[in-house]
C-alpha cells in the first residue's frame, strides 16, 4: 500500500498536465475555425441619408449635411435629439465621419447660442482667425484636443468640429446643403 501513495500524487499531477493539453488543444482547434479578422477595417459605416431627411422634418432650423463627399469620408455616427430629451441643449444634429487622412470630423448643429454649443464640444476653446466654406464665413476655434469652424446658420449654430485639419474640416463644410 505504501508502494501506491507515491505514485498517486505522480497520478494527479500527469492527469492535471494531460487535461491542461487536452484544453489547450479545443481552443487552439476553436480559434483556427472562429472567423476572425485581424486585418479588417475597424470603422463601423453607419448611412446617415435617411435620419437627415427625418431630422430635417423634425428640426425647428434649416438642418445641414453633406452631399457629393468622397467615398473616403465614413460616417460613423448620426443622431437628432429634440429639444424635450436633450436637457436644456436645444435640438441637436450630430453627424460624425472619418476623414480621408484618418482623422475625426463631425456636424454639430444646435438652436442653442454659439459659445455654449461650443463649451460642449471643443474643450478649451480658443479663437484661430476665420475661413470662408459653402457660402459662410466661419470662425476658426483652436481646443485641448480639437479644432472647429463655427458659423451662425438661420436660427442655428454650427460647428464642424474633429481633430481633423482646419482644411479637411472646411472640405466637409463645403459639402453642407
Amino acid at each position: 500500500m505504501a508502494a501506491n501513495k507515491g505514485m498517486r500524487g505522480r497520478q494527479t499531477v500527469r492527469d492535471m498536465v494531460l487535461s491542461m493539453l487536452a484544453v489547450g488543444f479545443v481552443v487552439w482547434i476553436g480559434y483556427l475555425f472562429l472567423p476572425h479578422d485581424a486585418d479588417g477595417d475597424p470603422v463601423h459605416v453607419v448611412g446617415y441619408k435617411v435620419e437627415a431627411a427625418s431630422a430635417r422634418r423634425a428640426a425647428p432650423y434649416p438642418l445641414l449635411s453633406p452631399e457629393g463627399l468622397p467615398d473616403k469620408w465614413r460616417a460613423t455616427s448620426v443622431s437628432y435629439t429634440p429639444a424635450a430629451i436633450n436637457n436644456g441643449k436645444g435640438n441637436a444634429w450630430h453627424l460624425g465621419f472619418v476623414t480621408p487622412s484618418g482623422q475625426y470630423a463631425a456636424v454639430e448643429q444646435a438652436d442653442v447660442p454659439r459659445d455654449r454649443l461650443l463649451a460642449d464640444k471643443v474643450a478649451g476653446a480658443q479663437p484661430d482667425g476665420s475661413s470662408d466654406a459653402a457660402g459662410h464665413s466661419w470662425d476658426r476655434v483652436q481646443g485641448d484636443k480639437s479644432r472647429a469652424l463655427a458659423a451662425q446658420t438661420g436660427s442655428a449654430t454650427t460647428l464642424i468640429t474633429g481633430t481633423a485639419s482646419y482644411e479637411e474640416l472646411a472640405e466637409l463644410a463645403q459639402a453642407l446643403k
